[in-house]
C-alpha cells in the first residue's frame, strides 16, 4: 500500500481529569506500539497516524477516565502548511479561539457526565386524587 492510499486522520486529545495527567495521557500514547505521529500542545496532545491506529491509541486514552478524557478530529495534520502559525506569519492559527472557548466548557460537561453516570431518579409518588371545583370552593370558604 502505498502512503497515498493510507486513511490519515488527526485526533486532539484534552484532559480535565483529576486522576489523569496530561503526562499520564501523553505517555500512553507515547507507549503505543502503533505508527503514529504525536504533537503535545498547550491544549493536549494531537495523534496523527493510520485512521485505524490512531482510533486505537484514543480509546486507549479515553478508557483512563471516559468522562475526562475528551477527543476531536482535527482537518489538517500538525504543521500542514494551511494552518501552520510557522507559515502564515505567526498569529493565532485558524481555530484557535473557538478550540480554547470549547476546552473551557470541559469542566462543565465532564460533571455532567459524572452525575448523569450517577443518576437515581426518585421513586414515582401516587398523586392525590383531583378534587372537585366545588370541593376546592368549600375548603377555601372554611377557612376564611
Amino acid at each position: 500500500m502505498s502512503g497515498e492510499d493510507v486513511d490519515e486522520i488527526t485526533k486532539i486529545v484534552v484532559i480535565d481529569s483529576e486522576s489523569v495527567l496530561p503526562s499520564d495521557a501523553a505517555m500512553k500514547i507515547y507507549e503505543s506500539d502503533v505508527d503514529i505521529t504525536i504533537k503535545e500542545t498547550c491544549f493536549g496532545t494531537m495523534v496523527t497516524g493510520p485512521r485505524e491506529s490512531v482510533e486505537k491509541v484514543v480509546a486507549e486514552v479515553r478508557a483512563l477516565d471516559p468522562n475526562h478524557v475528551f477527543v476531536k478530529q482535527r482537518g489538517f495534520p500538525p504543521g500542514d502548511k494551511r494552518r501552520c502559525r510557522a507559515s502564515r506569519g505567526g498569529g493565532p492559527r485558524p481555530g484557535f479561539h473557538y478550540l480554547r472557548n470549547e476546552v473551557a466548557t470541559l469542566p462543565i460537561i465532564s460533571r455532567a457526565l459524572d452525575e448523569y453516570e450517577t443518576y437515581n431518579p426518585a421513586e414515582k409518588k401516587e398523586s392525590p386524587d383531583k378534587i372537585s371545583p366545588s370541593k376546592l370552593k368549600d375548603i377555601i370558604e372554611s377557612e376564611l
